[in-house]
């Protein structure tokens, strides 16, 4: 059983914490100013005996032209497009704001199916906000906080039946081919019996590295054929280090998009040095 899950939400509600936390490990950078976070992010998540693939995005702006938050916004409305289910956080401690009205709006006509989390709402703090976060006319809100590992309980249990209904939904797939013969001329080089040759379980892997604004991500959308990663005129756009799976020119392919590299003695940003 697996199924995609977007996070998204405002900048700065806790959707990278939270999405480290379902892959179990520390992927994404995490710090308290908002707008860490610029591409998307994918991983492998489990919670239980569910498997799913996760996908953490930018902080949702209030912003619909080609400025550098426009262009995250519309990466994280593609997330929102192809995803199976989508996680809305809200932060608990600040309660719903208009901006939280307003993506839950954009939610309630593109997504197939949202779940409201109420982040950050350990302890009496966040009560107010997780209560509030009713009026946003998507269901049930969750009690979570993803730094501490509480409600997950709850998410696993609002999942399960979402992901039978994923999975219901989904077309039969295309049944694999099992039985090849191979001509004597193939089987005597030793054709599909060598195992360094990449394959969709062991991909070769590859690692795009350079200055900041040389053209990095732009070189891997152009390989992937899409506008995978977000791309400006911008220095310094990617922070994270993004893997992007790929075929190409018939070998799969894993393609890992990094930040801009400099001498350690220019760099005075605290995100830019994690």
């Amino acid at each position: 059983m697996s199924f995609t899950l977007a996070i998204v939400g405002r900048p700065n509600v806790g959707k990278s914490t939270l999405f480290n936390r379902l892959v179990g490990k520390r992927l994404a950078l995490v710090d308290n100013q908002p707008g860490v976070t610029r591409d998307l992010r994918e991983g492998a998540g489990r919670l239980g005996d569910l498997r799913f693939v996760v996908i953490d995005s930018a902080g949702l702006e209030m912003a619909d032209d080609d400025s550098l938050q426009g262009r995250m916004r519309r990466l994280t409305e593609r997330a929102v497009d192809e995803a199976d289910i989508c996680l809305f956080v809200v932060d608990a401690r600040v309660g719903v704001t208009a901006a939280d009205e307003y993506f839950a709006e954009i939610l309630r006509k593109r997504a197939r199916h949202v779940i409201v989390a109420a982040n950050k709402a350990e302890g009496m703090a966040g009560e107010a906000g997780a209560l509030e976060a009713w009026s946003l006319g998507l269901g049930e809100p969750l009690r979570i906080s993803a730094e501490h590992g509480e409600g997950m309980d709850d998410l696993y249990r609002v999942l399960m039946p979402l992901a039978d209904r994923v999975e219901a939904e989904r077309p039969e797939p295309v049944a694999a081919l099992t039985d090849v013969d191979l001509s004597e001329a193939d089987a005597a080089s030793g054709e599909g019996a060598e195992e360094w040759r990449p394959s969709d379980a062991r991909p070769l892997q590859l690692a795009v590295i350079g200055r900041p604004n040389a053209g990095k991500s732009t070189l891997i959308n152009k390989i992937i054929g899409e506008n995978r990663l977000l791309t400006g005129p911008e220095a310094g756009i990617t922070r994270d280090s993004i893997s992007v799976a790929t075929t190409f020119m018939g070998t799969p392919m894993r393609i890992f998009d990094t930040a801009g590299m400099r001498k350690r003695a220019r760099i005075t940003d605290k995100i830019e040095k994690l």
